[in-house]
């Protein structure tokens, strides 16, 4: 995996951090949880942009997307009860597809 690709990972994995910790801020009132959101945010988009040096832009939106949306709707589950319906599990697993799609018939990378 080259390097564009792993920093866009991290920055996939940051997004489920801020989109989760919008979640604790309670409309950033709480001042630790919005500190780490808002660092998260900031950190997820300045390395997607180092990532889109090395990615078309297209693909690598659309796989730090996929990231925060799959990361966040597990942890959602596991964290906040949220529905577990083989449908939305399927649903989760082509988000899944695609990004792995994107990845192994991306060019330019």
């Amino acid at each position: 995996m080259t390097t564009s690709w792993i920093l866009l990972l991290v920055a996939g994995l940051l997004e489920v951090i801020w989109a989760i910790g919008l979640k604790y801020t309670d409309g950033f009132s709480k001042l630790a949880p919005s500190v780490i959101t808002i660092t998260a945010m900031i950190a997820s988009i300045w390395l997607l942009a180092l990532a889109l040096k090395g990615i078309p832009v297209g693909t690598g939106y659309a796989v730090w997307t996929g990231i925060g949306a799959v990361g966040t709707a597990i942890l959602g589950i596991v964290l906040f009860n949220e529905a577990a319906t083989v449908a939305r599990l399927a649903c989760i697993g082509l988000i899944v597809a695609g990004i792995l799609g994107l990845k192994f018939f991306s060019n330019g990378a």
